[in-house]
């Protein structure tokens, strides 16, 4: 499957993670370990270069971590977000001071290992499901401050994001039913307050509660942590009557099963709190 090449970040909204990862590592001495052992005045070029096949992400953030550090680094970049590799393919080279070079690598490596684990994990998933109808969508499981560049990742890999924030759509989920008193309640008092665009999602846990929410009128429905028999039973229900989202510990594993049920989207949270980091390092180059 090709991957729609997504469109890169704002530089805006990257540098200042780039900055608090800096900022963390440098501490109140900076690279003493690199001022302590490479002359001040010393010229090297290193290779950023995936030791595994993946999809790659955060070239921008790696770009920025040698940038802040000195603007004078040269980032010489091969490959796109989003692009399938090969282990051993070179991403980018960084030519400058070496001292600096060596101060940028940790954070460099970390947003790309970090991101490009993410976007290879969702492309594996979304491939998995190529033969079904659903799409795989991310949660807000996301680590606080990095939601914005994970849920990037997952559109690298070929997913797509659920909500971004709170803000972006009501989503009634079981505590706000069991406070509103009951899932018509709830439903009705989140329809007065919408207008009509604001979407409204509510979050169903048996076939009762599904019925219940056909009958109210909303146009998603997440079926949440049902086995893949009654999905199929809720997938029936909403022909014609609702779009469906099917959420609750799926895993790599357990995909293929909820996909199998025909639900039209698949929000797993293990994309960005349970996926392995890609391994990617920053090599030496004569």
């Amino acid at each position: 499957m090709t991957v729609k090449k997504e469109p890169a970040l704002d530089e805006v909204l990257l540098k200042p993670l780039v900055e608090t990862a800096l900022i963390e590592d440098l501490g109140r001495r900076g690279d003493v370990t690199s001022q302590a052992t490479i002359p001040v005045d010393l010229q090297a070029q290193l290779e950023i270069k995936t030791r595994q096949a993946g999809v790659i992400c955060g070239m921008d953030l790696a770009r920025l971590s040698f940038a802040l550090v000195d603007a004078q680094i040269k980032f010489s970049a091969y490959v796109n977000d989003g692009e399938s590799v090969a282990a051993g393919t070179v991403l980018a080279t960084v030519r400058g001071n070496a001292r600096h070079l060596l101060t940028a690598e940790r954070t460099a490596l970390n947003f790309m290992t970090h991101l490009s684990g993410i976007a290879s994990a969702t492309k594996t998933i979304v491939d998995s499901v190529a033969a079904y109808p659903a799409q795989i969508t991310c949660t807000r499981k996301t680590i606080p401050g990095l939601r914005v560049v994970q849920k990037y990742a997952v559109r690298c890999g070929g997913g797509r994001n659920h909500r971004l924030g709170l803000d972006d759509a009501i989503l009634i989920k079981d505590n706000h039913i069991a406070i509103a008193g009951d899932i018509k309640t709830a439903i009705r008092h989140a329809q007065e307050f919408a207008g009509h665009l604001i979407p409204i999602e509510v979050e169903v846990d048996t076939l009762e509660q599904l019925e219940q929410a056909l009958e109210a009128g909303v146009s998603l429905v997440l079926l949440d942590n049902m086995l893949p028999d009654v999905l199929s039973q809720a997938v029936a229900m909403c022909q014609g009557r609702a779009k469906t989202e099917a959420s609750g510990g799926i895993t790599p594993t357990t995909v293929q099963a909820v996909a199998k049920t025909g639900v039209d989207f698949i929000a797993m949270g293990y994309l960005t709190h349970s996926t392995t980091a890609l391994d990617i390092g920053l090599d030496f180059s004569v």
